[in-house]
Protein backbone atom coordinates (compact mmCIF):
# COMPACT_ATOMS: atom_id res chain seq x y z
CA UNK A 1 0.00 0.00 0.00
CA UNK A 2 1.14 3.63 -1.06
CA UNK A 3 1.98 5.26 2.42
CA UNK A 4 0.46 8.13 1.19
CA UNK A 5 -2.60 6.35 1.99
CA UNK A 6 -2.14 5.51 5.16
CA UNK A 7 -3.37 8.80 6.25
CA UNK A 8 -6.85 7.83 4.99
CA UNK A 9 -6.89 5.00 7.71
CA UNK A 10 -6.36 7.02 10.49
CA UNK A 11 -9.78 7.89 11.60
CA UNK A 12 -9.41 10.18 14.52
CA UNK A 13 -12.98 12.07 14.38
CA UNK A 14 -14.88 9.06 15.72
CA UNK A 15 -16.63 9.49 18.98
CA UNK A 16 -14.46 6.54 20.94
CA UNK A 17 -11.83 8.10 19.95
CA UNK A 18 -12.83 11.54 20.97
CA UNK A 19 -14.05 10.81 24.33
CA UNK A 20 -10.32 9.14 25.18
CA UNK A 21 -8.97 12.40 23.91
CA UNK A 22 -11.17 13.85 26.43
CA UNK A 23 -10.32 11.82 29.38
CA UNK A 24 -6.81 12.09 28.30
CA UNK A 25 -6.48 16.06 28.16
CA UNK A 26 -8.55 15.55 31.48
CA UNK A 27 -6.70 13.61 33.31
CA UNK A 28 -3.46 15.94 32.10
CA UNK A 29 -5.11 19.02 33.40
CA UNK A 30 -6.24 17.84 36.40
CA UNK A 31 -2.72 16.34 37.44
CA UNK A 32 -1.38 19.81 36.56
CA UNK A 33 -3.57 21.33 39.14
CA UNK A 34 -3.26 18.75 41.50
CA UNK A 35 0.30 19.48 41.40
CA UNK A 36 -0.66 23.72 42.12
CA UNK A 37 -3.23 22.51 44.83
CA UNK A 38 -0.70 19.84 46.72
CA UNK A 39 2.20 22.44 46.33
CA UNK A 40 -0.25 25.01 48.12
CA UNK A 41 -2.06 23.85 50.71
CA UNK A 42 -2.75 19.99 51.44
CA UNK A 43 1.20 18.77 51.52
CA UNK A 44 3.67 19.67 54.60
CA UNK A 45 7.20 20.72 53.59
CA UNK A 46 10.34 18.03 52.79
CA UNK A 47 11.86 17.37 55.60
CA UNK A 48 16.09 17.28 55.34
CA UNK A 49 15.79 13.14 55.71
CA UNK A 50 11.96 12.53 55.14
CA UNK A 51 10.94 13.56 52.02
CA UNK A 52 8.95 10.22 51.22
CA UNK A 53 5.29 10.94 53.15
CA UNK A 54 5.75 14.44 51.41
CA UNK A 55 6.04 12.91 48.28
CA UNK A 56 3.62 9.93 48.63
CA UNK A 57 0.71 12.61 49.87
CA UNK A 58 1.81 15.13 46.67
CA UNK A 59 1.41 12.16 44.05
CA UNK A 60 -1.97 11.60 46.36
CA UNK A 61 -3.37 14.94 45.20
CA UNK A 62 -2.36 14.56 41.47
CA UNK A 63 -3.98 11.45 41.51
CA UNK A 64 -7.35 12.67 42.84
CA UNK A 65 -7.36 15.77 40.66
CA UNK A 66 -6.23 14.33 37.38
CA UNK A 67 -8.53 11.10 37.97
CA UNK A 68 -11.58 13.94 38.51
CA UNK A 69 -10.82 15.89 35.51
CA UNK A 70 -10.22 12.51 33.53
CA UNK A 71 -14.06 11.37 34.70
CA UNK A 72 -15.64 14.56 33.66
CA UNK A 73 -13.68 14.68 30.40
CA UNK A 74 -14.92 11.77 29.23
CA UNK A 75 -18.37 11.84 30.51
CA UNK A 76 -18.74 15.31 28.67
CA UNK A 77 -17.55 14.07 25.55
CA UNK A 78 -18.77 10.86 25.52
CA UNK A 79 -22.56 12.12 26.46
CA UNK A 80 -21.87 14.66 24.01
CA UNK A 81 -21.37 12.09 21.19
CA UNK A 82 -24.16 10.16 22.10
CA UNK A 83 -26.37 13.15 22.32
CA UNK A 84 -25.37 14.49 18.85
CA UNK A 85 -25.97 10.92 16.95
CA UNK A 86 -29.08 10.41 18.78
CA UNK A 87 -30.58 14.18 17.77
CA UNK A 88 -28.45 14.23 14.57
CA UNK A 89 -27.33 17.92 15.03
CA UNK A 90 -24.52 20.12 16.53
CA UNK A 91 -25.59 22.35 18.53
CA UNK A 92 -24.87 24.39 21.73
CA UNK A 93 -27.64 20.98 23.32
CA UNK A 94 -25.34 18.42 23.32
CA UNK A 95 -22.87 20.26 25.41
CA UNK A 96 -25.34 21.23 27.69
CA UNK A 97 -26.81 17.98 28.11
CA UNK A 98 -23.00 16.35 27.96
CA UNK A 99 -21.85 19.41 30.99
CA UNK A 100 -25.40 18.54 33.45
CA UNK A 101 -24.60 14.54 32.96
CA UNK A 102 -20.83 14.70 33.61
CA UNK A 103 -21.34 17.49 36.53
CA UNK A 104 -24.17 15.54 38.09
CA UNK A 105 -22.50 11.99 37.80
CA UNK A 106 -18.83 12.74 38.75
CA UNK A 107 -19.22 15.84 41.29
CA UNK A 108 -22.30 14.69 42.18
CA UNK A 109 -20.94 11.32 43.54
CA UNK A 110 -18.17 13.15 45.42
CA UNK A 111 -20.45 15.67 46.76
CA UNK A 112 -22.53 12.89 47.79
CA UNK A 113 -25.67 14.51 47.77
CA UNK A 114 -28.49 15.56 45.45
CA UNK A 115 -28.11 19.26 45.84
CA UNK A 116 -24.62 18.94 45.09
CA UNK A 117 -25.39 17.11 41.94
CA UNK A 118 -27.65 18.91 40.68
CA UNK A 119 -25.99 22.62 41.03
CA UNK A 120 -22.47 21.04 39.68
CA UNK A 121 -24.70 19.36 36.64
CA UNK A 122 -26.52 22.99 35.90
CA UNK A 123 -22.72 25.20 36.08
CA UNK A 124 -21.57 23.06 33.65
CA UNK A 125 -24.61 22.47 31.34
CA UNK A 126 -24.70 26.84 31.70
CA UNK A 127 -20.75 27.00 30.76
CA UNK A 128 -21.00 24.17 28.33
CA UNK A 129 -23.96 26.94 26.41
CA UNK A 130 -22.18 29.96 27.09
CA UNK A 131 -18.94 28.46 25.21
CA UNK A 132 -20.82 26.49 22.62
CA UNK A 133 -23.10 29.98 22.11
CA UNK A 134 -20.61 31.83 21.87
CA UNK A 135 -18.93 29.79 19.15
CA UNK A 136 -15.70 30.05 21.09
CA UNK A 137 -13.16 27.49 19.20
CA UNK A 138 -9.31 26.41 19.42
CA UNK A 139 -9.26 26.08 15.25
CA UNK A 140 -10.17 27.69 12.25
CA UNK A 141 -10.61 25.26 9.11
CA UNK A 142 -9.45 27.34 6.81
CA UNK A 143 -9.76 24.45 3.91
CA UNK A 144 -6.24 23.97 3.90
CA UNK A 145 -4.49 20.31 3.55
CA UNK A 146 -1.31 20.06 5.23
CA UNK A 147 0.94 16.97 5.12
CA UNK A 148 3.52 15.57 7.59
CA UNK A 149 5.86 14.15 4.32
CA UNK A 150 6.38 15.31 1.02
CA UNK A 151 4.63 13.84 -1.69
CA UNK A 152 7.05 13.83 -4.39
CA UNK A 153 9.52 11.01 -4.87
CA UNK A 154 13.08 11.37 -4.12
CA UNK A 155 15.47 11.20 -7.12
CA UNK A 156 17.41 7.78 -6.88
CA UNK A 157 21.14 7.77 -6.35
CA UNK A 158 22.12 5.11 -8.47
Amino acid sequence: MDPSELRYLEDNDTPTMKTIKGATSGLAAGTIWGTVVATWYDVPRVERNVALPGLVRTLKVMGYYGLTFAAIGGVYIGVEQMVQKYRMKRDFVNGAVGGFVAGATVLGFKGKSISTALSAGAALAVTSSLIDFGGQTTRIDVGKEYYPYKTEKRPSTS
